[in-house]
């Protein structure tokens, strides 16, 4: 065997979803953060068009991601169908993390690749991030709240008219024992063809 597989197979059973209201104060190192990102980017990508970029927001910046959430909610959802509890996480979540890191869609120019493909490399991109960060020991939240999709979202992010956000991926060290998980047994999800 080329790797410890045990060891891999851990990393990927371990990974939870750890919201930013599970996160010390502790700071997460750029260091890490760019072991994270040079992960990403070895995700399967069809054509080799290495369809993902990285935002990654820190320190002061967690602020201004904040108020861009508030802002985006305000502004795209109706008043009678805002929600205060719904405001209040995208207000408080990003100062709660250490870090934030934006993933987005960044288009091949010449559409050689479907979107629904490229779309899918990045998803295997953010699965790595949070694999990395996993190993790390840090917790990893995947958020897609509605605002990273709203018209704005091509300004504060500095997409092109192609581009999108496919996510906000929290970053922070676990308060309390890490989670524990579960899943189905693969016998009610698999069905093996042999004719």
């Amino acid at each position: 065997m080329r790797f410890n597989l045990s060891e891999i197979t851990d990393v990927i059973r371990q990974r939870r979803t750890i919201y930013p209201e599970q996160f010390t104060s502790r700071k997460v190192q750029k260091e890490q953060v760019e072991l994270l990102l040079n992960n990403a980017i070895w995700a399967p990508t069809h054509g080799k068009t290495q369809p993902w970029k990285f935002t990654v927001f820190q320190d002061e910046a967690l602020q201004a991601l904040s108020d861009f959430q508030a802002k985006t909610y305000l502004e795209n959802t109706p008043a009678d169908g805002q929600n205060d509890m719904k405001l209040a996480k995208l207000i408080n979540r990003p100062l709660l993390a250490s870090v934030v890191i934006a993933v987005h869609l960044n288009r091949d120019p010449e559409s050689r690749i479907s979107e629904l493909e490229e779309t899918e490399a990045v998803a295997a991109a953010i699965q790595n991030i949070l694999l990395t960060a996993t190993a790390y020991g840090l917790g990893s939240f995947w958020a897609t709240p509605g605002v990273i999709h709203a018209p704005q979202a091509k300004d504060f992010f500095n997409l092109t008219e192609h581009d999108k956000c496919l996510g906000l991926i929290y970053l922070g060290y676990v308060k309390e024992e890490w989670p524990k998980g579960q899943r189905k047994p693969i016998e009610y999800l698999t069905e093996w063809r042999t004719q």
